[in-house]
């Protein structure tokens, strides 16, 4: 496959292109793969932040309200009982559960390998030759991206190594969000509409996936 780069900086490397390997960027998407990949995504980033107190957790009531007989009223051995405001709460949220599941790391990377495919099919991968920010400037990435083929919506810049110049220009552009390759995941392929990185990363991402392929870990 060949996939033009762009150059907004200098315009010597107009009509540069690259080759992408098939294996990565050229997999049939399957839907159901991609939805059970994505639902384990979300259940493993959930974390159990909930929970109440049982009876035995609540302060007070360690001493009997009234006498066992006599008094007319139903018996209570505390004020803590699920049955009186101000008690414990019966089968209530508990930060003990665990919301994680279990997916097989091929059939992850191939969802991976989908969504980079449809990145590919649809014209929302967009490469250019190199980031190159010399100084901490948000306007310089929003005129750096208006020369490129991108619409309206939300991009996912993919970095090679860690560009700290260019991380702290994207800081207030709140549609755009950047990350190392090493940080690529479904979730954020699908959330992003376009796909944004250079030569260096791209080849990257390329290699991680191809990789494991040839690995039989996928």
């Amino acid at each position: 496959m060949k996939i033009k780069v762009f150059n907004p900086i200098d315009k010597k490397g107009k009509g540069q292109t690259i080759d992408l390997s098939s294996e990565v960027f050229d997999v049939r998407s399957q839907n159901k793969l991609i939805s059970q990949a994505v639902r384990t995504s979300l259940a493993n980033y959930r974390q159990p932040i909930s929970s109440v107190k049982t009876r035995s957790e609540v302060r007070g009531g360690g001493r009997k309200p009234w006498r066992q007989k006599g008094t007319g009223n139903a018996r209570a051995g505390s004020s803590r009982s699920p049955l009186w405001r101000g008690g414990g709460i019966t089968f209530g949220p508990r930060n003990t559960r665990n919301f994680s599941k279990r997916f097989p790391k091929k059939m992850s990377l191939k969802a991976n390998r989908m969504a980079l495919s449809e990145k590919t099919k649809n014209k929302r991968l967009i490469i250019v030759l190199k980031f190159q920010f010399d100084k901490i400037s948000t306007r310089s990435v929003q005129e750096f991206l208006e020369k490129l083929p991108i619409e309206e919506g939300k991009i996912l810049m993919v970095l090679a190594k860690t560009d700290v110049n260019l991380e702290l220009s994207t800081a207030n552009l709140r549609y755009i969000k950047t990350v190392l390759v090493d940080g690529l995941n479904l979730v954020d392929l699908l959330n992003y509409d376009y796909l944004l990185t250079d030569k260096e990363g791209i080849k990257k991402i390329e290699k991680k996936f191809i990789n494991s392929l040839h690995r039989g870990t996928e």
